[in-house]
């Protein structure tokens, strides 16, 4: 008997049954393209790694937009830039949203109520958020009763500030450890214990401290280099900024869409937080020249920044004194321009 093999050549078209191309494609069953689909959303590095799939056709558009896949939808896949931000980018958070997501519900939220200026739907898609334990969004509504963003302030929760800090800060998250601790130092909305809120101060250096290891270490194996120096980690971030964070300082930034006037911006690089009304955010109790949006914001920028920045108030006018007398008599000194305006709001807690 003789065996005849047949090899097909990688070119030739599938061959034809009945006068009809053959597809497996549709005979997948919808629940493993679902499966797949969701695995894609979850570890896609930028939106457009999973909305190409989109008009691949028509059945894998459908299904990438079931609310199963959406709701799996990672940070990254959900991290829309401010440049790129249209009605459909819109629509699609607003989707991943609905059908449950929570770090969609999280940049929606941020996205509605400080960049929109719709107070009320951002701080209901936060508060979805927030009802799920996310702790960005946990955070994010405790500096908004902490401030009174969107309000008076009369309107500031100091009680619900703290709560809410304290659950962000029970999952772990390292700003709301760092802001409860000085909360409990200062007895600032609850009452004060200073051994209680240096334990959390301990606990957030010392998340964050791990983090800069593990950062350091990807970072050198990736380089190749295997020779590791801590004094090298002074020059790797703390934590990476939330892709929601660096929309907010595009939003604001050069160029783009300008705060009202009297406003003014955290001053900490990795915040992005407008003020919401005038003289809302606290000003540095030393030079009067920053303010911040919450103690966390305050503690990261005066280690990264402000701390080799910082002039004392005293000198500044001493300065300012100095130019005006070199004015009076002719001299070349510039004269220095200080913002008086100040109110309790402007005070360290």
């Amino acid at each position: 008997m003789t065996m005849t093999t047949t090899t097909t050549h990688l070119n030739k078209k599938p061959r034809l049954e009945n006068n009809t191309l053959v597809n497996h494609f549709d005979d997948l069953p919808d629940d493993l393209i679902i499966s797949i689909l969701r695995k894609l959303s979850s570890s896609a590095s930028s939106p457009s790694d999973f909305l190409t799939v989109l008009p691949t056709c028509k059945r894998l558009n459908k299904l990438a937009l079931h609310p199963l896949v959406l709701s799996k939808a990672g940070t990254q896949t959900l991290a829309v830039t401010a440049k790129k931000w249209s009605d459909s980018a819109h629509a699609f958070l607003k989707l991943c949203a609905n059908a449950g997501n929570a770090d969609a519900c999280y940049a929606l939220g941020m996205i509605r109520f400080y960049c929109l200026q719709n107070h009320g739907s951002g701080a209901s898609f936060m508060a979805k958020a927030a009802i799920q334990s996310h702790a960005p969004a946990l955070y994010a509504l405790a500096v908004i009763q902490f401030n009174g963003s969107g309000g008076s302030k009369t309107d500031k929760n100091l009680r619900a500030g703290v709560a809410l800090c304290a659950r962000s800060a029970y999952v772990g998250y390292v700003d709301a450890l760092r802001e409860l601790g000085h909360c409990l130092q200062d007895g600032y909305g609850v009452p004060r214990n200073v051994s209680e809120g240096r334990r959390f101060l301990i606990q957030a250096n010392a998340r964050e401290f791990a983090c800069s290891l593990r950062s350091y270490i990807s970072l050198k194996s990736e380089e190749g280099d295997e020779e590791m120096l801590l004094t090298d980690l002074s020059a790797v971030p703390v934590h990476e900024i939330h892709p929601v964070n660096r929309f907010l300082k595009e939003w604001f930034g050069p160029g783009r869409v300008g705060l009202a006037e009297g406003l003014r911006m955290c001053s900490h690089d990795g915040c992005g937080r407008p003020e919401t009304r005038a003289h809302e955010f606290r000003r540095c109790s030393v030079c009067g020249k920053v303010n911040y949006c919450s103690r966390g914001c305050q503690a990261l920028d005066w280690r990264v920044k402000h701390k080799t920045e910082c002039t004392p108030l005293d000198l500044w006018v001493a300065a300012a004194a100095a130019a005006v007398a070199m004015e009076e008599i002719g001299g070349d000194g510039e004269a220095v321009v200080i913002d008086d305006d100040a109110d309790d709001n402007h005070a360290e807690r």
